[in-house]
């Protein structure tokens, strides 16, 4: 099978990563890649956003499959263009993309479905904005309707910061604050049967005890030792099958990945998003501990033979992925900085840890450069968490980038036998 992969993510170079492997696949591609992702697939530069021309450079490569990694190409309707050359491709339609691309829509999907989520209003007014921030009170949820590359919900105690939030977006969706740890539960979907893959959970503060601003994620784990028992079946019935339902009722099949994010409450279970892709970093957690080749998993949900796919198959052990982000990150992210050690990570620490690429590129004198702000996500595994983080750790010590940081507690509680706040 020969693939394109859309994208020039961690996500996208943990996809790389798991279909290099795969024996299934004789040829992988993608566009527009990083430096990581070269050592593993051809790289190709393309708009990831012009459907016309993914189109294009898939049937050129006579990709059997496309594989569409990033939420933006799809709200863009890149998976369309795709589709409409003829090339199966794994990712939702620009229509069934709008689970992400719209919370305000997501709601609406959700209500019709019986989906539990917490209660919100959609507000386009700063009288709209008071009315609702005073009707939930603190902490303030307050969430940007459009995409914003992980960064446009802000959580807070403090009123004024949430309105200045909220009234820098178009469209606001302002809602009741969640309790409980969070859950990310992702489903292989071709619009009828719904795969689910093992849970995670990300951290999404910048720095240690979740303080800081919220970023893209800085780190993830697999599997969740304190989760409740039947969580993923419950999840099932309750939120990813009537929500798959609901949007094939309305005529917009959603085919590709389900993304629910999740908080498991004193009342229940409740979804805090959808979206529509693999999130970013728990792909890279959940990835290591898929044995099931991923391409057949693909393909399957791409031309709608997902009932007749054997039951998944996964390792017994755990994975967590660190994040290094540039200095600056997330508001000002510097980039342009050399980064060293890689090398002696695959010597050393490989294969139960590697280096994943997020915000990479080559230098001139082919030296890797940081180009963006979280630029590297460190995965290891191990026979339990406490291993797979001794084990991300020891790899991250070994990597060098001016100015750079990471969080040091990621899956620190779980490690422990604690369950999260």
């Amino acid at each position: 099978m020969r693939i394109l992969v859309i994208g020039g993510g961690a996500r996208e170079h943990a996809l790389c990563h798991a279909l290099s492997r795969d024996p299934e696949v004789t040829a992988l591609h993608c566009a527009p890649g990083n430096a990581g992702i070269a050592e593993v697939a051809t790289v190709h530069p393309v708009d990831a956003l012009d459907g016309a021309a993914v189109a294009a450079l898939a049937a050129e490569l006579d990709a059997a499959l496309v594989v569409v990694g990033p939420e933006a190409p799809l709200v863009a309707g890149v998976a369309d263009a795709v589709r409409e050359a003829g090339i199966p491709v794994f990712g939702p339609s620009r229509d069934a993309a709008r689970l992400e691309g719209s919370k305000a829509f997501a709601k609406d999907v959700m209500a019709a479905a019986g989906v539990p989520t917490a209660r919100s209003h959609v507000c386009t007014t700063a009288e709209q904005i008071d009315a609702a921030l005073d009707a939930f009170g603190a902490p303030y949820v307050v969430k940007d309707d459009g995409l914003a590359a992980g960064k446009g919900v802000v959580v807070t105690e403090d009123r004024a910061q949430a309105r200045e939030h909220a009234l820098a977006c178009e469209r606001v969706v302002i809602e009741e604050f969640l309790d409980g740890p969070e859950v990310s539960l992702f489903a292989v979907t071709d619009g009828t049967t719904v795969v689910p893959l093992q849970p995670a959970q990300d951290f999404k503060r910048a720095y240690d005890g979740d303080e800081g601003p919220n970023t893209g994620g800085m780190g993830a784990y697999s599997p969740l030792p304190w989760a409740p028992a039947g969580l993923v079946d419950e999840v099932m019935e309750t939120v990813l099958e009537p929500t798959v339902a609901e949007l094939r009722r309305r005529g917009t099949p959603f085919s590709g990945l389900l993304y629910a994010g999740l908080a498991v409450t004193s009342r229940g279970v409740r979804v805090i998003e959808f979206n529509a892709r693999f999130g970013d970093p728990e792909t890279q957690a959940v990835l290591a501990r898929l044995r099931t080749p991923l391409s057949g998993l693909l393909y399957a949900a791409a031309t709608d033979e997902l009932a007749a796919l054997p039951p998944l198959r996964w390792s017994e052990g755990a994975a967590v992925t660190v994040v290094i982000a540039s200095e600056g990150y997330p508001a000002a992210p510097r980039t342009g900085d050399p980064i060293t050690g890689l090398d002696t990570v695959a010597e050393v620490d490989g294969p139960d840890a590697y280096v994943l690429h997020a915000g990479t590129r080559r230098g001139a004198d082919g030296a890797v450069l940081s180009a963006g702000g979280r630029v590297l996500s460190v995965t290891a595994t191990g026979a339990d968490l406490t291993a797979a983080r001794t084990r991300a750790y020891a790899a991250v010590g070994r990597v060098e980038l001016k100015g750079s940081h990471y969080r040091k507690d990621i899956a620190e509680a779980a490690a422990l036998g604690t369950s999260p706040a």
